[in-house]
């Protein structure tokens, strides 16, 4: 049987991939680690962090069989083994990626609903196509386990087929306690103070670890520690300074979040097993010391935690508590932006589902199924801009059976839309006025009475032609998008990223 074309499987890229700037984003690549990609093709991925400074080689053994095969911090193994016919040789190549890696392996393939009708005829567990190229389509969670079972180290799920395989414990375990912690914005400069403006530099490092960790660091934790103390005092003198030109009241509500994001990470480390504080990357144990005094009142909560997600009743009580979010008789729908401000149990709960799943990109409103143990995770990234953004994918993590499940919307004539945009924000978001502005318009002329009509574009365009043209709301109802549109804020959850 003769070999598949593997020199046509290489594609010429105008921008980085999908799984480098996932890595990049998630600070697994970047310009103090040298990067190796294992497989690199054309070296598109190599050309464009190069084109940034950064410290990049590639070796393919088609397109770059010169290059020498060199350890380095992170090792990029992207879209390789999925072209690989033979198992023992996809094994092979794995451990090969993981022996040149000193720190992070990165590991991609394409997923099952990618194969499309180019994929004609079967071959062994995969596909040819009439080009004579293979493909090895996997489910998500298998490449997982197939990674975990060739080189007997538990990998951790970064995206939609994209999985991280870390060396050392402890870098492992401070990439995934800063996942969980949900970044938000510091707290707004309310005042003007001179000497907050003459060291807005000199403080910039301090008030990121505290947005980040909700404490104030020690010495160590930031670079500059010695030019604070020698400018301010003390480090606790220097955030004094901070806190006159914000609201202090601001900062306590956003240490008190962070405790809840150390409790979601915390809860979540229990599906690996019993831990102890040794076990935590020390920034991490830092951080129990200061929001909770000792690591067991930290677990003690944890865990109760966690018992939560495990009764359906107890997640639906806390959607209803939610003050954030779409309630339905099924599910609270929330908007990425807003997510922060839900209760801790749901976080959990949607924890689970992203330590299975990893980031899901573009998506923007995640759904927590109240009926069924259920996380979906839905992308509309006309969002902003569109009165009633259509539904462009969405990717459902079943939890009980352990499952996911895509679907692509984009070739859908008749697409899912959102409608009472602003319910999916908070009260406070700059963007709420303008679309409650339009729901009003909709409600006064009639289009939510019959609410079973309005869930797709082609039935809500068929109800707007049919009302009269004269009533008030109507321009806002059928234009594309707004004519002022609402500021784009950036996503301010790490895992689910605008497009």
């Amino acid at each position: 049987m003769a070999g598949s074309r593997r020199d046509l499987t290489a594609m010429s890229r105008a921008e980085a991939s999908r799984p480098l700037r996932i890595a990049v984003e998630h600070g697994i690549i970047c310009k103090s680690r040298a990067f190796f990609d294992y497989g690199c093709g054309r070296g598109d991925d190599v050309e464009w962090l190069v084109s940034m400074g950064w410290k990049a080689r590639g070796w393919d053994p088609i397109h770059r069989p010169d290059t020498r095969r060199t350890r380095s911090e992170t090792v990029g193994l992207t879209y390789v083994v999925n072209v690989i016919e033979d198992p023992a040789e996809r094994e092979r190549v794995l451990h090969e990626a993981w022996k040149l890696t000193s720190g992070i392996l990165v590991v991609s393939a394409r997923l099952e609903d990618e194969r499309d009708d180019a994929h004609l005829k079967p071959r062994a567990d995969g596909w040819m196509t009439n080009r004579g190229t293979f493909q090895r389509f996997y489910d998500h969670l298998e490449l997982g386990e197939w990674i975990r079972d060739t080189l007997d180290v538990e990998p951790v799920a970064a995206a939609p087929g994209m999985w991280y395989v870390f060396r050392r414990f402890a870098e492992r375990e401070e990439f995934l306690a800063r996942r969980y912690m949900i970044r938000v914005p510091a707290p707004r400069q309310r005042k003007s103070d001179a000497a907050f403006v003459e060291n807005r530099e000199l403080l910039k490092e301090l008030i990121d670890f505290f947005a980040l960790h909700g404490r104030l660091p020690v010495a160590p934790e930031v670079t500059n520690s010695n030019e604070l103390t020698e400018k301010f005092g003390s480090i606790g003198r220097a955030f004094r300074v901070v806190e006159t030109v914000t609201d202090r009241d601001e900062w306590l509500l956003l240490t008190e979040r962070r405790r809840i994001d150390l409790l979601v990470y915390l809860a979540l480390k229990c599906f690996e097993g019993d831990y102890r504080m040794r076990d935590l990357a020390p920034v991490t144990q830092r951080d129990v010391r200061a929001h909770y005094q000792s690591f067991t009142k930290a677990s003690a909560a944890a865990r109760k935690l966690l018992f939560g997600v495990g009764s359906l009743e107890m997640v639906s009580f806390a959607c209803r508590s939610s003050t954030v979010g779409k309630l339905t008789p099924s599910a609270l729908y929330v908007h990425v932006d807003a997510f922060e401000y839900v209760p801790g149990i749901l976080k959990v709960y949607e924890g689970c589902a992203r330590r299975l799943i990893g980031e899901v990109t573009g998506a923007n409103i995640i759904k927590l199924h109240r009926d069924s143990k259920k996380v979906s995770y839905l992308s509309y990234p006309d969002f902003d801009t569109d009165p009633h953004p259509g539904l462009h994918r969405s990717d459902v993590v079943d939890l009980g059976a352990r499952r996911l499940g895509s679907r692509s919307y984009r070739q859908d004539s008749n697409v899912p839309i959102l409608h009472r945009k602003e319910e999916f924000i908070r009260r406070v978001d700059p963007r709420w006025e303008p679309f409650h502005a339009v729901t009003k318009a909709e409600e006064e002329a009639g289009l939510y009475q019959d609410t079973s009509r309005i869930g797709y574009r082609a039935q809500w365009e068929a109800l707007v032609e049919a009302l009269p043209g004269s009533l008030p709301g109507l321009k806002p109802i059928r234009d594309k998008g707004f004519k002022d549109a609402p500021p784009s804020f950036p996503a301010q959850t790490p895992g689910f990223k605008k497009t």
